[in-house]
């Protein structure tokens, strides 16, 4: 068996894979149905049941696992994560892997189908070199989203000295999922 690290280098390449041979409609068919709602089926159960409670679970659990660099910031209206140092990502740097040419943008490729099907929508942006912040707000929040940068603080990842390296990438309301 494979460790989570080695496992994203497969990952991409599976992605490049779908991408080449079925084009990239059916990439993002595969993120939406084989992830999120198949392997990531307890993810979306969380999220409709629990809220911003059942992703806090969900997401310190994972991210803490994964060994992930981040941080989550909750407020009545939005939850926010910064992800400074994605291992995903950062495995698939330091290996000098880079099969998909938007490996980033799987994580909205499954989160945005799920968290659209529990009530939600998400804004995002990554950089390539990884770091992203993601934002998700109950549909039909009317808060603008600054207050859980501002709540964030120190850890907001826009502060980073490295958040303007790379090219960064912005995903909002699931726009790409409805395509």
């Amino acid at each position: 068996m494979i460790g989570v690290q080695d496992f994203n280098g497969h990952y991409d390449w599976t992605f490049e894979y779908i991408r080449r041979t079925f084009g990239e409609k059916a990439l993002r068919e595969y993120w939406s149905e084989a992830i999120s709602f198949d392997s990531q089926r307890h993810a979306f159960e969380l999220m409709r049941d629990k809220g911003f409670v059942g992703m806090d679970e969900y997401w310190a659990h994972t991210l803490t696992q994964e060994e992930a660099g981040y941080s989550l910031t909750r407020t009545e209206d939005v939850f926010r994560i910064d992800m400074h140092d994605c291992p995903s990502k950062g495995y698939l740097i330091e290996h000098g892997l880079a099969a998909y040419e938007d490996y980033c943008e799987h994580c909205m490729g499954w989160i945005g189908p799920l968290a659209q099907a529990a009530g939600f929508t998400v804004d995002h942006e990554h950089n390539h070199c990884g770091q992203c912040w993601w934002e998700l707000r109950k549909k039909g929040s009317t808060r603008h989203s600054d207050e859980a940068r501002k709540n964030a603080g120190e850890q907001n990842v826009e502060l980073s000295r490295h958040w303007p390296q790379g090219e960064h990438h912005h995903f909002e309301d699931c726009r790409r999922t409805q395509e």
